[in-house]
């Protein structure tokens, strides 16, 4: 049986497959962010700036979206957000907490991949 941390570590793998130095950057530096202006704020943001931002902002959301809807894809920003915007506290916080642990690990595979390039 694969655990929670091992699917976390596949999909960060396979996410960072494609990535340039500016993806690395990014999933860097998004931890910071989230925890200084909130998940919200965050994917708003990623989504305004575009390109690598919103590579992984979409990358993000989809695998929210699979632990917990069980979803297989992106449902999109605006659909995503209006969720957030509905859920629960203890859900958003849930979210964001999950949105943690994936965001660890992508930038650990990510730094791996392409780190020295």
């Amino acid at each position: 049986m694969v655990t929670l941390e091992q699917q976390r570590a596949q999909d960060a793998w396979d996410c960072s497959s494609g990535y340039t130095k500016e993806h690395v950057k990014v999933a860097k530096g998004l931890p910071a962010l989230i925890m200084n202006s909130g998940l919200m704020q965050v994917l708003a943001f990623c989504h305004q700036k575009g390109d690598a931002h919103e590579d992984i902002a979409r990358q993000l959301r989809a695998w929210l979206h699979r632990r917990f809807n069980g979803g297989s894809r992106d449902p999109g920003f605006e659909p995503f957000m209006q969720g957030l915007l509905g859920a629960e506290p203890a859900i958003y916080q849930a979210i964001t907490t999950e949105a943690f642990a994936w965001l660890k690990w992508l930038r650990q595979m990510a730094a791996a991949r392409h780190g020295r390039d």
